[in-house]
């Protein structure tokens, strides 16, 4: 397991919300973040997507109770500042990724933290930042 800091990008909190193969892994670095104290990062471009996904797909109740679980689990949400904006947008320019997952790059950079995901397009910004694979 990587040292903390860790960000999460909405790929890797889906996977775990809906237990979907492999969630054992976040299961477990989870707890290792629990017990190290270990900060646990969420953009707010990320959460956003979390947000509209799990409503579109589970509806409202389950919207609401995956919000109480990232409280619940302590997740510091990072909020989308003009220089990240900026600084995701520059990402966006140079490769070819989403734009929310650029979000999750510039906050990786910026606060030096391990990105949990398992979304195939950071592939191509490994050399920017840490990736932990789930």
């Amino acid at each position: 397991m990587p040292k903390g800091p860790y960000i999460f990008d909405s790929h890797a909190l889906l996977k775990f919300f809906q237990q979907e193969k492999g969630y054992e892994k976040i299961v477990q670095l989870l707890k290792v973040s629990e017990h190290s104290k270990a900060t646990k990062y969420l953009n707010a471009i990320n959460l956003g997507e979390i947000i509209y996904i799990t409503t579109r797909e589970f509806g409202e109740h389950k919207k609401l109770e995956v919000l109480a679980n990232i409280e619940r689990l302590g997740f510091t949400v990072l909020p989308a500042t003009n220089p990240l904006i900026f600084q995701a947008a520059e990402y966006k320019a140079l490769y070819s990724i989403s734009y929310a997952d650029c979000f999750v790059l510039a906050s990786a950079v910026e606060y030096k933290a391990t990105i949990v995901t398992g979304d195939p397009e950071f592939k191509k910004v490994e050399h920017i930042a840490a990736v932990f694979w789930v």
